[in-house]
Order: C-alpha cells, then structure tokens, then sequence
C-alpha cells in the first residue's frame, strides 16, 4: 500500500492525538501534525470535518480516515 502522507489535526493534551503521532513513528510513516489555535482555527477545523466531535481527526493523502482508532484499523 502506498502510504504518502498523513495529516493529524490534534489539540493539546489529546491522548489519542499523541498516539496517532507514535503510531506514525512506530511505522516510520511521513506524518504533518497540526495543532488546534497554533496551526488552524476552530473554524477551520469545523469546515474541514463538518461531523467531528473527536480529537484527533486524520486524513491520508487528503483522504478522510477518521480518529486515532480508524487510523489504526487503516494501517494494521
């Protein structure tokens, strides 16, 4: 599978957002981490994942995957 590059939209203090991250290390896999009011805004963020109501979300290849647990089903 052609894994290019996955994108966390985390905030701080997310548990599962630091695991998506060690995952993506685990795996050695090319990952951009953004950072809630650092990085995007609230707005953004509701524009991009209209139906979120979880921290973090994860695109691949600008592919909606899903949260922490999606992302781990994905690369399993």
């Amino acid at each position: 599978k052609e894994i290019s590059m996955i994108e966390i939209w985390s905030k701080p203090n997310c548990v599962f957002c630091d695991k998506a991250v060690m995952l993506c290390k685990m795996k050695s896999l090319e990952f951009k981490k953004y950072m809630i009011d650092v990085d995007y805004t609230r707005e953004d963020f509701v524009e991009k994942f209209p139906d979120a109501r979880t921290f973090p979300q994860i695109t691949m290849n600008g592919e909606y995957i899903g949260g922490f647990t999606e992302l781990d089903a994905h690369l399993a």
